[in-house]
């Protein structure tokens, strides 16, 4: 009477369940029958493998196989495991024995291909997959693989061999193309690739991708005029493709020609033919280099602008336009398109979030304390909502309340957020520092920078604030110091480092960092800093160039009581 084999019937009950019914039935055809205590470990060892625990089912299949050496299945699955384990050694000694015991299986042979494989045997994998490409179809998986394989190794005759085969099967062989080229290339046979490049462009001729990637490869092979030639085809065949204008923007760039680079670039970008996220995709290297120029970023907007005209509902398009906006100092406008962002997207947080940070301008404060209050309905457990909540109270003057969302911002941010959670802690800092609760104000400030120990400003500002209660001033000295390493001649820094200087009595050396902070901008310095120049000058006996320093102090508008009694009796009072 026939009896199913129960190695296969029991393992493969469980493994069709989630998609090698195949290779069961491959495992069954070769499989031979064994006693009725190894089918049960068999068994037990596939339901632990399928459990996740390994180890247990390594061990089941090592008893298995001392009882029935001359069945495949068990090494096959130790191999498996082994591979999964990097334990590659072990790996392929376990297929080899399976493949002996049934070369033809070939799961066995797959198995053995991907061992090779991790072991940069590539040639020999290949050669597996060649002839698992004979012998079995489909095929298609195994003459790419073994194209792939005799690739990496370097046979490229013998990967174009395979793909040749393929290509024969295939209707759509663009891949198989796109292969093929990148195998020429490799061979640094630039006229076969770029004939594949042809039979690209032939094969697909509504796809104006393949004329543009034919471009690109004459281009960087050093052959422009042929590329040229290519870009001519292209504008005939399909005169408003992005690709193409990019093309031709491109070239125009080469040429020096930058009239003629931004127009083909605009009409690029403004393609009614492409989608929001491509043009907005397109937009984004375009936009890369124009940071630092005020006239880029205005053409910029002006292309946001007719994108957004295009896709007045697409929140992502809204978000884009509103931050360009913010990049050309538009925030009013900017926030409109934020708000606008929000509505169409009202889950979205990143609106939000942009949203609020345009509104954070103590003017604004209303405003932001308003939109946050609606973002924390929605978004409950987002810290930033309660930092940007603290930011709008602080620019209120409503301490008591900002101190409140601050510390609700804390209890949200997780630890490893330092960065956030230190700028947290600055705020906290300032808004003591402010109410002149100073021993709180410090240990914020302490805290701030536990977190972020490079952070310039909160270096910067700390110490100034040390200066003015002249605490300290030794370690005010060593943060004002360190912030001017990491941000060399800000102005405020200077400025900074020497009015703690002329608190520690050191007048000559706090007078030449004044002065360079003056110089950086001579004609728009800060009233303080001529007060702070003629408190310097008046310490040094220079009392007529102290009371030129306090006389441009005031005309840059001072709101220093004293200064005026200062001027009049050519007197400090501090």
């Amino acid at each position: 009477m026939y009896r199913p084999n129960l190695f296969v019937f029991l393992a493969c009950s469980i493994i069709f369940l989630v998609g090698y019914a195949g290779q069961c039935r491959a495992q069954e055809t070769d499989a031979k029958e064994a006693p009725h205590g190894a089918q049960e470990l068999y068994y037990d060892a596939i339901k632990a493998h399928i459990l996740g625990d390994d180890g247990k089912s390594d061990s089941l299949l090592a008893v298995v196989i001392k009882q029935n050496p001359d069945i495949g299945a068990p090494f096959y699955e130790r191999s498996r495991i082994a591979f999964n384990d990097k334990r590659p050694d072990e790996s392929e000694a376990f297929i080899k024995e399976a493949v002996s015991l049934d070369p033809e299986n070939k799961w066995y042979q797959e198995q053995y291909a991907n061992v090779l494989e991790k072991r940069n045997s590539y040639e020999e994998a290949a050669k597996i997959y060649a002839r698992l490409a004979q012998t079995s179809k489909p095929n298609d998986n195994y003459l790419d693989r073994s194209a792939a394989l005799y690739g990496m190794a370097g046979k490229y005759k013998l990967a174009l061999t395979q793909l040749e085969i393929l290509k024969k099967k295939s209707a759509d062989n663009a891949d198989v193309l796109l292969n093929e080229q990148q195998l020429y290339l490799r061979m640094n046979d630039l006229d076969n690739a770029a004939r594949v490049g042809r039979e690209l462009m032939a094969a697909n001729p509504k796809e104006p991708i393949y004329y543009s990637k034919l471009i690109d490869l004459y281009e960087n092979n050093g052959q422009s005029e042929k590329a040229r030639l290519v870009l001519d085809e292209m504008q005939k065949k399909f005169p408003t493709d992005p690709s193409l204008l990019l093309s031709l923007a491109s070239n125009a760039l080469k040429k020096e020609d930058t009239a003629g680079y931004q127009r083909y670039v605009r009409q690029a970008i403004t393609n009614k033919t492409l989608d929001a996220t491509t043009q907005l995709q397109l937009l984004g290297p375009y936009l890369s280099g124009f940071a630092s120029d005020s006239s880029q970023r205005v053409e910029a907007l002006s292309l946001m602008e007719e994108i957004a005209t295009q896709h007045p509902d697409n929140s992502d398009v809204i978000l884009a336009y509103g931050r360009i906006l913010s990049y050309n100092n538009k925030k009013e406008i900017a926030s409109v398109q934020f708000q606008k962002a929000v509505a169409l997207q009202p889950n979205k947080f990143s609106s939000w979030e942009q949203l609020l940070y345009a509104l954070t301008d103590p003017e604004d404060a209303d405003s932001l304390l308003k939109w946050s209050a609606k973002a924390a309905r929605l978004f409950p457990n987002q810290a930033l909502v309660y930092y940007l909540s603290g930011v709008g109270y602080f620019n209120k003057k409503d301490f008591k309340k900002a101190i409140n969302s601050l510390n609700r911002a804390l209890d949200l941010e997780p630890e490893e957020k330092t960065e956030e959670r230190s700028d947290i802690y600055t705020l906290l800092g300032d808004i003591y520092n402010t109410t002149q609760q100073f021993s709180l104000s410090d240990s914020n400030y302490n805290e701030a920078l536990t977190l972020n120990p490079n952070n310039a400003t909160v270096l910067n500002n700390y110490a100034y604030y040390l200066s003015l209660r002249k605490a300290n001033l030794d370690k005010a000295a060593s943060m004002s110091k360190k912030s001017l390493e990491l941000r060399p001649g800000e102005a405020t820094f200077l400025d900074t480092y020497g009015w703690i200087l002329y608190q520690q009595g050191k007048y000559n050396e706090a007078i030449s960092y004044i002065q360079k902070a003056i110089d950086k901008n001579p004609n728009d310095a800060d009233a303080s800093l001529w007060e702070h120049m003629g408190a310097a000058l008046f310490k040094t006996g220079d009392k007529a160039g102290a009371l030129k320093a306090w006389q441009r102090a005031k005309a840059k508008g001072s709101s220093n009581q004293l200064l005026d009694k200062m001027i009049s009796e050519q007197k400090l009072y501090e």
